[in-house]
């Protein structure tokens, strides 16, 4: 257990100084949450009664999405430039470069999803501690599994790299119409309600709603937390067979 957290906190040191040195680059990767907040917020207002309280959980879970998914790309980048090969002769282990990754895009996360809990406080948003802590902490679950299914998806991309990008691109967006990020689905059509209760993402969704307006005994927080460890631990496991096996 010793090695494996050194290795953890070596592959996490190793994937977290780049982004130390280019904070802007953490700002960049938020406009389009922002742009998002401020202006499709805005049109929401009155139209789900506390919008900001329903919106704003949504645009974490976007992010959540958009994020850690996408952090297979530096994995493949790796892959591709040799970078990954030499890692793999020396004695780290195996599942600390999975998870050291996986931890590094959750802390970038949490940074972004703060700075965007502060931004809309002044436009409506009614702070819940309790809530809040409770949701940030089931979006690094659910994001960890995301990070870890998008590092299998480099893996089996490489060297190529074409899997990757129409995978994640075709997964991605379906996930977030259709899990009421940004619209509520109980306007939709019948046939889109179907389809959006069988989507995991909905769950989550409903649960951050109901952490971050302090509603801490609604049942969907139970339905959201087992759908974000199902989803973590599923990443986990395959993140971890691919980076034994699947990284030659």
């Amino acid at each position: 257990m010793t090695t494996f957290l050194r290795d953890t906190t070596t592959v996490f040191s190793r994937e977290f100084k780049p982004a130390l040195r280019n904070p802007a680059a953490l700002l960049f990767e938020m406009g389009q949450p922002l742009l998002f907040l401020f202006l499709f917020g805005s049109l929401l207002d009155g139209a789900v009664g506390s919008s900001w309280q329903w919106f704003v959980p949504g645009i974490l879970v976007m992010m959540c999405l958009t994020g850690p998914m996408s952090a297979g790309y530096t994995l493949l980048v790796e892959l591709i430039g040799g970078s990954m090969e030499r890692m793999l002769v020396t004695p780290l282990n195996r599942t600390a470069m999975l998870v050291g990754r996986a931890m590094k895009a959750m802390i970038v996360l949490l940074v972004q999803a703060v700075l965007i809990i502060l931004m809309a406080v002044p436009l409506g948003f009614e702070l819940h501690t309790a809530g809040v802590l409770a949701g940030l902490a089931q979006l690094v679950v659910f994001g960890v599994g995301l990070g870890a299914l998008s590092f299998v998806l480099a893996i089996k991309s490489f060297p190529a790299g074409t899997l990757f990008w129409v995978v994640s691109q075709s997964i991605m967006f379906p996930l977030l119409l259709l899990s009421g990020v940004l619209l509520p689905l109980e306007t939709a059509p019948a046939w889109l309600r179907t389809i959006g209760q069988v989507n995991p993402v909905t769950y989550i969704v409903d649960a951050q709603r109901s952490l971050f307006a302090g509603d801490l005994g609604d049942p969907s927080i139970l339905y959201g937390t087992a759908s974000a460890c199902l989803i973590a631990a599923a990443g986990l496991y395959l993140g971890n067979r691919a980076m034994r096996q699947g990284v030659v």
